[in-house]
This record gives structure tokens, sequence and C-alpha cells, in this order.
């Protein structure tokens, strides 16, 4: 199952399990972006390699890898849209004013 994860209308999440994670930044030059991604990828391979070693040392700082790359990719950090409207990263859909969105698209999804 290779299916594209659902977007919120106005791109700024994607929706996993009914919760909303913050998209990667779509204003980012994709240069930029492919060379984020690229690092986002290697820091999680040393989060795996140091949590298998037990090494707790190196896993603090792949996971600062990880929030740096992330951070880059504008999913964590200061948000990336300017009109002012909150962060819902990691939110329900059901909690925030993408409810009646999400339970449509999930209704219609089911049938």
């Amino acid at each position: 199952m290779n299916a594209s994860p659902l977007r919120t209308p106005d791109g700024r999440y994607l929706v996993v399990r009914g919760r909303l994670w913050r998209a990667t930044n779509p204003h980012l030059p994709e240069e930029q972006r492919q060379a984020a991604v690229r690092e986002l990828m290697a820091a999680r391979r040393e989060v795996g390699r140091a949590r298998r070693a037990g090494d707790p040392q190196a896993l603090a700082r792949a996971g600062q890898a990880v929030d740096a790359a992330k951070r880059v990719l504008g999913e964590r950090g200061p948000v990336w849209w300017s009109d002012g409207a909150p962060d819902y990263n990691r939110h329900l859909a059901k909690n925030t004013p993408y409810a009646a969105w999400h339970a449509r698209v999930t209704a219609t999804a089911d049938d």
C-alpha cells in the first residue's frame, strides 16, 4: 500500500491515522528540499545505529540532526505560512478546524 497520505485542503498538514503532521514547506527551493531530505534520512539511519549500539550520546546527536533537518523542511519550528493561522501539528484532526473536512473525506473513503 503506497497511497499518498491525505493532505489538508490548504496543504499545511498530512493526516496519518487521524492526526495532523506538518507538511514540508512547499516554498523551499527543490535543491534545498532534497538536501534536507538526504540529511534527514542519514540522521534517521544514525538514530537506528545508536539505538542498536545502546549509545545514548550518539542517539542524542542523531536526534538533534533529525530535528535540524525537520526544521529546515518546515516540519518543526516556526510555521512556514504567513497568515497567522495557528499550528495544529500533532493534533487529532477531529479536535481542529479541519474536523468537518476530515469527517467528510474519511466517510467518503470508507464507502
